[in-house]
Parts: C-alpha cells; sequence; structure tokens
C-alpha cells in the first residue's frame, strides 16, 4: 500500500500532501495511506482540549509547537509571495507564541432552549452552539465564570433565543459585557448584584438593544498599558495575551529605537504609544472616540509626552506634509489594513515605519505599496498570541531607501 506525506499546514488548517491533497487535522510528517489511514509523525500534538476540533475556537491543536510556529511564518511568507515581494532579503525572526491558558478576552454565544443553557463557541462551518465546560485557551478566571454565569442568563434570555457574552481580564478582574439580553425591574438588579459580588467582577455591561449601560462597576475599570492606567471603555479592543502585547511592543520599540518624535496612527487605548512616551515624544492618533479620549486623560494624568488627536485615518490619513515631523510612524491598523494611510506614508520622508498587523494578506498588499515608494521591508516579526487558531499576527520593519 502507498503513502503520501504530509509537507505542511495550509492557510485554513488542513495538512497538504506534495501532490496538493487536503487532508483535515494532520501534522507535517503525518501519512496518508491509499485507503485513508493516517500513521501519525513526529509533529503529531494529542489536543490537550476534550472539545477539540467540534468546538470552532481552535483549528490546529493537533499540532506540535515546532510545526505550530512553521505555519505561522509560512502564512506570512505566501502572502508576501503572492503580491511579488521577493522574501530572500527579508529577515524573519521566529515565531512568537504564546502560551496556553492565558488569553484574557472571548467572545461567547449563549442559546436558551426550556430550561437549558449553553455557553460557548460555534462549531466551525455551523450554526450548532458547543456547549464549552473548560477551554486550554482562556486564562482560567474567565473560564470559573462559565457554570455560574448560565443560571443568571436563564434569566435573561428568552425562550429559543440567544446572547453574546464578552469576557476581558482587566486590572480589577473580569469585565463581562451581555448582549441581546433583558434584565428589567428590582430584582434582576439584585441579582446581577448579588452575582457581581460573589464572583468579584469589574464589571458588568448590558445591551437590551439601547446601548451599553454598565450595571456593576465598584470602581473605574481599567487596563495598565505602558505603566500607565488606562480607563478601559466597554467593548474596547485589547491584544489577546499579555505575552503577545509584550512581544509586540519590544518589537515595535526595536524598529523605532530613539526617534525622537513618533507617530502612533491607529493607536488604540496606546498599546504603543504610552510604552513609547516613556523616552520619546509620541502623536496619537484613533478614529475611535472612547479609547482615544481614555488614552488622552491617562497620558495627562500619568505626565506623559503624548498628544492625541481623535482622527478618522481612513477618510483623513496623515498626509506627507503632516508627517514631515516624525522620526518614525507606529502603525496598527484594523484586519483590513491602512491602504488609505499607506499611500500617503509611501510618498512620505519618514526614515522608519513599524507595521503592525493581525493580517497578512493586507499587510502584504500595503506592504508592495510602502516598497514601490521606496521603502525596503527588513525584519518581520511573527506572533502567534492566538494559540492554536489559524489567526497570525506580525510586525514589519520598513526603513526608507537612501
Amino acid at each position: 500500500m502507498s503513502t503520501r506525506t504530509i509537507n505542511r499546514v495550509a492557510g485554513r488548517g488542513d495538512g497538504i500532501t506534495g501532490d496538493g491533497r487536503h487532508v483535515p487535522f494532520t501534522a507535517p510528517g503525518d501519512r496518508l495511506a491509499d485507503d485513508g489511514s493516517i500513521s501519525r509523525g513526529p509533529h503529531y500534538n494529542s489536543p490537550p482540549c476534550k472539545h477539540y476540533p467540534t468546538c470552532g475556537g481552535c483549528q490546529l491543536q493537533h499540532l506540535d509547537d515546532a510545526s505550530y510556529a512553521d505555519f505561522v511564518r509560512d502564512r506570512i511568507e505566501h502572502a508576501l509571495m503572492a503580491q511579488g515581494i521577493e522574501i530572500q532579503d527579508i529577515h524573519l525572526n521566529p515565531a512568537l507564541l504564546s502560551p496556553s491558558l492565558t488569553r484574557r478576552r472571548a467572545a461567547l454565544k449563549a442559546e436558551r432552549k426550556g430550561r437549558e443553557i449553553k455557553l460557548g463557541f460555534l462549531q466551525s462551518g455551523t450554526h450548532n452552539l458547543i456547549d464549552i465546560r473548560s477551554c486550554e485557551v482562556l486564562h482560567p478566571a474567565l473560564t470559573a465564570l462559565f457554570k455560574p454565569l448560565k443560571p443568571l442568563l436563564m434569566t435573561m434570555i428568552r425562550d429559543r433565543r440567544t446572547a453574546e457574552v464578552q469576557l476581558t481580564l482587566v486590572d480589577q478582574g473580569v469585565d463581562v459585557l451581555l448582549n441581546d439580553v433583558a434584565a428589567e425591574g428590582l430584582e434582576a438588579a439584585e441579582a446581577i448584584s448579588a452575582f457581581c459580588e460573589t464572583h468579584k467582577l469589574a464589571r458588568l455591561s448590558i445591551d437590551e438593544g439601547y446601548g451599553l449601560a454598565a450595571r456593576w462597576e465598584p470602581e473605574a475599570v481599567t487596563m495598565t498599558l505602558g505603566g500607565v492606567a488606562v480607563g478601559f471603555p466597554q467593548a474596547a479592543f485589547l491584544q489577546a495575551t499579555w505575552a503577545g502585547e509584550r512581544a509586540l511592543v519590544a518589537a515595535v520599540a526595536a524598529i523605532v529605537g530613539d526617534a525622537h518624535e513618533v507617530a502612533d496612527l491607529f493607536a488604540g487605548l496606546g498599546t504603543f504609544a504610552l510604552p513609547l512616551s516613556k523616552t520619546t515624544k509620541v502623536y496619537a492618533a484613533e478614529g475611535a472616540r472612547d479609547p482615544i479620549l481614555a488614552l488622552a486623560a491617562a497620558a495627562n494624568r500619568a505626565h506623559r509626552p503624548l498628544t492625541s488627536e481623535h482622527r478618522d485615518l481612513f477618510r483623513r490619513p496623515l498626509t506627507p506634509a503632516e508627517l514631515a515631523r516624525f522620526d518614525a510612524v507606529v502603525l496598527d491598523p484594523p484586519r483590513a489594513g491602512a491602504r488609505e494611510q499607506v499611500a500617503e506614508l509611501a510618498a512620505s520622508a519618514v526614515p522608519v515605519i513599524a507595521y503592525v498587523s493581525c493580517n497578512p494578506q493586507t499587510f502584504a498588499r500595503d506592504a508592495k505599496v510602502l516598497i514601490a515608494g521606496g521603502y525596503r521591508l527588513t525584519t518581520i516579526t511573527p506572533v502567534g498570541q492566538f494559540r492554536w487558531s489559524t489567526h497570525v499576527e506580525l510586525v514589519g520593519a520598513f526603513t526608507r531607501a537612501k
């Protein structure tokens, strides 16, 4: 009986043989026989989670760390090559992987059917909700709330309806946000207060269809970034893990170096702006109002040399004239990339750009524009903070060619 060897893992997580056959849940080195049976190779990892692979939260628990790191790097290399970018002169650092049990935010679904409540993730490619009892990715402080949340949700979700549950680990504990629920009257208010007090929540907010409202917040909720406690708006963006955040910040700091004045574009709450402001002047721009106001207030309290602007960088990117005063630019756009801002950067004289991306495809698209404008892509640091998923992040270093 002949066999085929799995050579690599494709973008969606399937193993691929030398002749191009896709085989789900296989690792490099596994061997596929003609009858469909699989002999496991040295890079196959026995999945630690009992919900894998039906839960849609992970796609790659069957890979060991070495092949998972290779997958992260391969995603980036293939995205660059698809844009015609030569990769042989780009230094690709080893992938930095976040440990298990450290993810500090999660977006879950809750579903009520009669007296039963499910809380978990949707099975991949379906509307089937998998009831999660444990998770090898999330921080234990989040999973500890799964079971006690269910009785509370039972009183808030109508039969045959679903709701969204967002959990985030902040400085004061767990921040809970519930969407598409109803909690009216004194009895509901007392139940919420008792639950929050029992489980020492940092905050519980509810959107009943009229916007978010905090129903429990004994003290102002914050997230410490760069040594500064920043007010944490409801549903604000946060890097998925502490390890991932540290890796991204370190890579950006290495690229920026001793720049005297830096622009942080798509700054959010200040993940990069606040650490950089310890040693340099920073201008921070962000299109979302609440995060940039929180960043400005925190920087003022800490007396950091940071100025901020509420600015939609998709509709009104910084022009080359505005960019001329900066020694370096940090760019951290959403998954869609930064097409409009990158076009202006490509026409600018900014010496150094640190591009943080959560999407290798849009990063490669934007990198092509910067390279055509005279920049060199010198270094890429891959970061795998969404452990065992196909989601890949990176930091790219661009320098203007002399």
